[in-house]
């Protein structure tokens, strides 16, 4: 139970909402929330203000950015420790994550993909960003030697704006490259090893002027999973989250929803 404390921030909302009864309340789905690189849990604050106006309850986890195995493992437990339907939400990365950490959880009831790579086995990351031209992250990359002999990789903050959130407001962009979590290489080359949105209902939202994923990637990717539902965003960037976060929330709450 440490161990889980440690990887896990548990910022558990439960609002109940006006138009919706006690016993609808409590049978909905609970909402787990995986940030990608560059990114952390406060990434999701204006969904989770928007699902608690519905009822929802949401968990967001804090991925530590290590090894696919390793922080799938950890949102694996989390959803272990839930009784009741599950929703599974992953940015990025942590589209990858939540692809592995689903595997075999049979209270997993939909998958919610937001500018998230969603992997086949045998794929990491990386290989299904550089798979279609469009991508400009590798030159905003900021490598930092740590103990080891190992790198982690953060957005330069003189490029975060731009590359990351450039249709969100500059302080808060500011805000949101001075608090970035950094990724290992490893974490974004390694395969997966399951492929759950081969089994279970998937939905996805992204933006269409996305500089981290190539639209075309998460095109491609969103048709691939038989997206129930595909939202693209006109104009917004790979932070589509903290730019447009009704529209996500939305999209969540469908999945939710929807048996």
């Amino acid at each position: 139970m440490r161990n889980l404390l440690r990887i896990l921030t548990l910022s558990t909302l439960l609002v109940p909402a006006s138009n919706a009864s006690a016993e609808v309340i409590a049978n909905r789905p609970t909402i787990i929330l995986v940030h990608g690189a560059f990114a952390e849990s406060s990434s999701w604050n204006g969904v989770i203000t928007d699902l608690a106006k519905q009822g929802y309850r949401t968990i967001a986890a804090a991925n530590p950015l290590r090894s696919v195995a390793g922080d799938a493992a950890g949102v694996s437990a989390l959803v272990q420790s839930i009784q009741g339907p599950v929703v599974l939400v992953g940015h990025s990365y942590g589209g990858t994550v939540i692809t592995e950490a689903a595997d075999g959880q049979k209270n997993v009831k939909a998958l919610v993909y937001v500018a998230a790579f969603a992997p086949d086995v045998g794929e990491s990351s990386l290989t299904l960003s550089g798979r279609f031209e469009g991508s400009t992250l590798g030159g905003a990359l900021l490598p930092i030697s740590v103990p080891g002999g190992k790198q982690e990789l953060y957005i330069q903050p003189g490029k975060f704006h731009a590359q990351f959130a450039a249709d969100v407001p500059a302080d808060l962009a500011s805000l949101m490259a001075a608090t970035q979590r950094p990724i290992t290489p490893e974490a974004l080359a390694e395969p997966a090893h399951a492929a759950s949105w081969k089994t279970i209902r998937s939905y996805a939202v992204y933006g269409s002027a996305d500089r981290n994923i190539p639209e075309a990637a998460m095109k491609f990717m969103a048709e691939r999973v038989h997206a129930v539902r595909t939202v693209v965003v006109k104009g917004a960037s790979h932070a589509v989250m903290v730019s447009h976060p009704g529209t996500v929330a939305a999209l969540i709450e469908e999945a939710a929803a929807s048996q």
